[in-house]
């Protein structure tokens, strides 16, 4: 799969592409991004684990939390 269509296909999505909105602002927490969007704590972070393997964040532990950023 080519990288342009791997972007196209991870952006699609709109709760994906809401969350990289969010991040737009600076690092948060999976907390914080559940709080701005219509899905459970376990939808966001499934969202997370995509964009975080396909290359849009990145994770880094504080404590208990994981902390999100794009890359």
């Amino acid at each position: 799969m080519n990288m342009q269509f791997t972007t196209i296909q991870t952006l699609a999505d709109p709760s994906r592409f809401q969350i990289v909105e969010a991040l737009l602002t600076g690092e948060q927490a999976v907390n914080d991004l559940v709080a701005k969007m219509d899905i459970h704590q376990s939808g966001v972070s499934r969202h997370l684990r995509i964009l975080e393997e396909t290359g849009f964040v990145r994770a880094r532990a504080d404590g208990p939390r994981r902390l999100y950023s794009l890359r």
